[in-house]
């Protein structure tokens, strides 16, 4: 990753990831309220925007021509087919927000997550997992955006992703109804990680 600046040294680059319906953007949107110092990416999507969805606020939609060119002008940090939409996070969005000394927190699923542990290694990645399979399939039916077919593939892929949350620097439950508790599980792993030396971010 070529950075002629740098990011400032007190600048935290976090990568938070989870199976579909785990509660990653609950977990965020809980902690935009009362952090001013961070900077939340907002991801590029090819997928259609779901009601209630603001479109440069819970992910930036464009068509999937937009994306490819964004992509082969190498303007994103990286970017993944899922579920047959293509995703990715500006690189613009990253460094700029690093270099201003913003801690920045990506929400990627955990191919997007490994694609960022292999530029920046020394990042701090989390892995949100939920109680059981059966409590992601209930959040994810009281969402209702799935087809029954939809829903399987999304709970079969799950359990792939939870044998991956090895590799991730810390795992945290988000219990049912328990939110609170999760963010400050977050905010007190963030925290504990900014008093510790890190190496530089990216390679």
């Amino acid at each position: 990753m070529n950075d002629p600046k740098g990011p400032k040294s007190n600048s935290l680059l976090i990568v938070l990831s989870g199976p579909s319906g785990v509660g990653k953007d609950a977990v965020l949107n809980h902690m935009k309220a009362n952090h001013m110092n961070y900077h939340f990416t907002v991801t590029v999507t090819t997928r259609k925007k779901r009601p209630n969805e603001v479109d440069g606020v819970d992910y930036i939609f464009i068509e999937k021509s937009k994306f490819e060119s964004l992509r082969k002008n190498d303007d994103l940090l990286e970017s993944a087919e899922v579920y047959g939409n293509f995703y990715g996070i500006p690189k613009s969005q990253v460094l700029n927000a690093l270099n201003t000394g913003k801690n920045v927190i990506m929400k990627l699923d955990v191919q997007g997550a490994k694609t960022i542990k292999a530029l920046a290694p020394n990042a701090l990645f989390i892995f949100l997992a939920a109680p059981s399979i059966e409590s992601l399939r209930n959040r994810l039916e009281k969402r209702m955006t799935e087809s029954p077919d939809a829903l399987e593939t999304r709970l079969k892929t799950a359990q792939s992703e939870n044998t991956e949350s090895k590799w991730f620097d810390h795992i945290i439950i988000n219990e049912d109804e328990q939110i609170d508790k999760t963010v400050g599980e977050l905010e007190i792993i963030i925290a504990e990680s900014r008093k510790s030396p890190r190496a530089p971010i990216f390679n």
